[in-house]
């Protein structure tokens, strides 16, 4: 089981809770955490930018990764977000399989059986 968290900025509390919302609705997340007040300071077109956003921190498996990310850019209103994804490497054990019991795989939710499948052994 490979989990991630994709970190995603965003300019307003609306747009946040759009994108939220619809990637746990859609099964693409099993949780997103929206972190209000920080402070984004940054180089573009050359010029030093600073400005107040919100990050949204998205918890997911790793396959689902293109998808999360195709779906927050029909959503998001930015010509370039911020979209990385960092590889959870230890977390504790019903956690990490909580993440993959409520997320897709191929559009179904995907349910690990393998104590119905021992039981059955």
């Amino acid at each position: 089981m490979k989990n991630c968290v994709i970190y995603c900025t965003v300019a307003s509390e609306f747009a946040a809770s759009l994108i939220a919302t619809t990637l746990v609705d859609e099964k693409l997340a099993a949780c997103v955490s929206i972190i209000k007040n920080v402070v984004s300071v940054y180089s573009w077109e050359g010029i030093s930018q600073t400005d107040n956003e919100l990050i949204l921190m998205i918890k997911t498996r790793e396959e689902l990764f293109e998808k999360v990310k195709t779906r927050i850019l029909q959503i998001h209103d930015a010509q370039l977000p911020e979209i990385i994804a960092v590889p959870i490497t230890m977390g504790l054990d019903g956690y990490m399989q909580w993440i993959q019991d409520v997320t897709q795989v191929d559009g179904s939710i995907q349910q690990d059986n393998t104590e119905d499948t021992n039981a059955q052994n």
